[in-house]
């Protein structure tokens, strides 16, 4: 006898529908799955006939031959399961009368019948509703997330035999209810700028950037607090909207590490280590290709500390999604594109020792090491990093003043205003929210420059040998600036402080 259920394939962060065809002849006994599926679908033939055993059901002894169709997409996953388990019980009969030609299922089986949740459950959802599946049945321990999709009739149920008396009639599961976003507290983050005495000026170009949505690189010896002031970049940024959520969702359930409320509401912080690879940080692997530390930074932050220290092919990697948001992935299997759309900051020292160009300290380096420490960075790299500033050490006065350092709530409000003038401005542009997503068409529409402008940025120009991609960064900041000030035109002193962003690559 042959059944046909419905299923779900994933590739990057799209699903693509997968039907679990199951045939059942007289013969010897066997067991036969193709249609590409890697070891841990293949290895589903164990895990389906304890369950069904140990479930009260029967586990036929005759041929049986599951085919996962298309059989030219490669599947992967342990999300099969429960489809094939389902599509066995319909072939041999136990599931007599059950409409499930309309209904998608998704979950892994333990021995003994029970369901385990799966991961990428958001994308496929997503994917699942815009072909037009509306029915779903679940693991219990995927409801979080599952719940946050509106429009659809999804049951969840913890064991096998939940789901066969489900679809017997002996059972009503109930539809999972859906669940309104609420956008994190302000008071789940353990950093504030009202804890970072001084640095007035790291401070100033922190607003800058996140108002603008620019790349930022600060530079000063060790302890200055570069570290902290890079923690603080989360607390001054805009609350995530709900699509900005689902998407920053959907990455962290391919890769695995969502947590119980089933959706993503803090803005991504990522610090990997220095120690990071290329596949590490873009994404990649053997088995599946998984997003990297860029993905799961989209919408949030990737902070590199110490940045010379990292491999510079890895460094070199971010390059292309610096500018364009997003990284395909290549491998054998083919290619996968994620999402990107990040703020980089970075750190590091002036030099080995730390202490070049320190106020009140003694730099023991040689020219020569100060040189080959900084040319561990390329010029285009730094080229792509809009802001760059030099955070010097605090004075201990500085640090003992009993003086009120603005709070994280007080920047963030001025950075929202920034930001709702920006998207004003381009209302009706995709995919563009903020003054670092401009191209150069945007540029000449609005952020158009008067004779004096043109005058300074000349000069600044030719003095400091800027690249022409520098050029149209500093623009960008200055519109950020300008914006920040309420002006509706770019003043000199707007590109003067831009300028003073970018000088500290110069002096390699």
């Amino acid at each position: 006898m042959l059944s046909k259920v419905m299923s779900f394939a994933l590739a990057g962060l799209d699903g693509i529908p997968v039907e679990v065809e199951t045939d059942i002849n007289n013969g010897l006994p066997s067991y036969e799955l193709v249609g590409l599926a890697d070891a841990a679908v293949k290895e589903s033939r164990e895990r389906v006939r304890s369950a069904l055993k140990n479930s009260g059901r029967k586990f036929p002894t005759q041929k049986i031959t599951v085919n996962l169709a298309p059989a030219d997409l490669k599947k992967e996953g342990s999300w099969y399961d429960l489809p094939i388990a389902v599509g066995i019980l319909k072939a041999t009969g136990q599931l007599q009368g059950a409409d499930t030609g309309k209904t998608v299922f998704l979950g892994e089986l333990a021995l003994d019948g029970s369901l385990r949740p799966v991961t990428g459950i958001l994308p496929l959802l997503i994917s699942a509703k815009a072909r037009g599946y509306t029915s779903f049945i679940l693991p219990a321990g995927n409801a979080g997330e599952a719940a946050y999709i509106e429009g659809l009739e999804i049951y969840t149920a913890a064991t096998l035999t939940q789901v066969v008396d489900h679809l017997s009639g002996l059972l009503r599961l109930s539809p999972l209810a859906a669940k309104k976003y609420e956008a994190a507290k302000r008071g789940q983050y353990s950093s504030d700028l009202a804890f970072v005495k001084g640095q007035a000026i790291a401070k100033r170009a922190l607003e800058v950037a996140v108002s603008g949505g620019h790349n930022i690189l600060l530079v000063g010896p060790p302890g200055a607090g570069k570290t902290m002031l890079a923690r603080c970049i989360p607390t001054i940024m805009p609350d995530m909207t709900f699509e900005e959520a689902l998407e920053v969702t959907k990455i962290h359930s391919v890769a695995g590490i969502l947590g119980e409320e089933g959706i993503v509401t803090l803005r991504p912080f990522r610090t990997p280590h220095h120690t990071a690879t290329t596949v590490s940080l873009c994404g990649g692997g053997t088995r599946a290709v998984k997003p990297g530390e860029i993905s799961l930074a989209h919408h949030g932050v990737l902070f590199l500390d110490e940045l010379p220290e990292y491999h510079r092919s890895a460094l070199e990697a971010l390059r292309q999604p610096l500018e364009d948001g997003c990284i395909t992935v290549t491998r054998a299997g083919g290619a996968v594109t994620f999402p990107a759309n990040f703020m980089l900051c970075a750190s590091m020292n002036p030099c080995p020792c730390g202490n070049y160009g320190s106020t009140d300290k003694v730099c023991t380096c040689t020219p020569a090491a100060i040189h080959k420490y900084r040319s561990r960075l390329s010029g285009p790299l730094l080229d792509r990093i809009d802001i760059q500033v030099e955070v010097d050490s605090v004075k201990y006065d500085d640090l003992v003043a009993d003086t009120a350092e603005e709070s994280s709530e007080i920047v963030k409000k001025r950075v929202e205003r920034t930001r709702e003038i920006q998207r004003d401005r381009f209302q009706g542009l995709q995919k563009m929210t903020t003054n670092a997503d401009m191209g150069e068409r945007e540029m000449q529409k609005f952020c158009r420059l008067s004779r004096e402008c043109e005058n300074i940025l000349r000069m600044s120009f030719e003095r400091l040998k800027l690249s022409a991609r520098a050029r149209a960064r500093i623009i960008k900041v200055a519109r950020t600036i300008a914006d920040m000030a309420q002006s509706e035109q770019i003043a000199p002193e707007h590109i003067l402080e831009a300028v003073s962003y970018r000088s500290y690559e110069n002096f390699q």
